[in-house]
């Protein structure tokens, strides 16, 4: 055994700390059409697995008290891929519609002239979060925030 992995590693899911284990599973099935695949834990510290096809990708853990520090070592923010422009500009009328916090206007492609690009805002803990196309945002006349940093890195 030669001490490393043989295949490439993808990832399982993510797992993220919520204050309201109830807000936290209907933001995320409402908004990324997550369904819930299993629940459990002690009544102190209840969980949720969200995911599609019974996979889960997602798991809510009910630990944590405040909002997410962007200040403290860890995640600094979870990104969705989905297929086209139209699918970011859905999410983005949905989240509008529930409140959601954002921290651009609008879809910002995620550097000066790329054709990737997103939307970003917070869950209703504060979690960064992006949902972004790989392609159609060029000649939108869409403008990335910083002309020298990713759009993703410094929100």
């Amino acid at each position: 055994m030669s001490g490393t992995i043989s295949s490439t590693p993808q990832t399982g899911h993510v797992g993220l700390n919520v204050t309201d284990l109830a807000r936290s599973t209907a933001f995320y099935r409402q908004v990324l059409g997550l369904e819930l695949v299993g629940e459990g834990g002690e009544p102190e510290h209840p969980f949720a697995y969200l995911g599609r096809d019974g996979r889960p990708t997602l798991t809510l853990w009910q630990q944590s008290e405040g909002a997410f520090s962007t200040a403290a070592p860890g995640l600094h923010h979870l990104a969705f891929q989905v297929d086209s422009l139209d699918e970011v500009l859905a999410a983005e009328a949905l989240l509008r519609g529930l409140g959601a916090a954002f921290t651009h206007d609008g879809v910002v492609p995620h550097g000066e002239g790329a054709d990737s690009g997103g939307i970003f805002f917070t869950d209703p803990d504060g979690i960064r979060l992006e949902i972004y196309t790989p392609t159609g945002v060029r000649g939108t006349g869409a403008e990335a925030p910083a002309e020298s940093a990713p759009t993703c890195g410094f929100f």
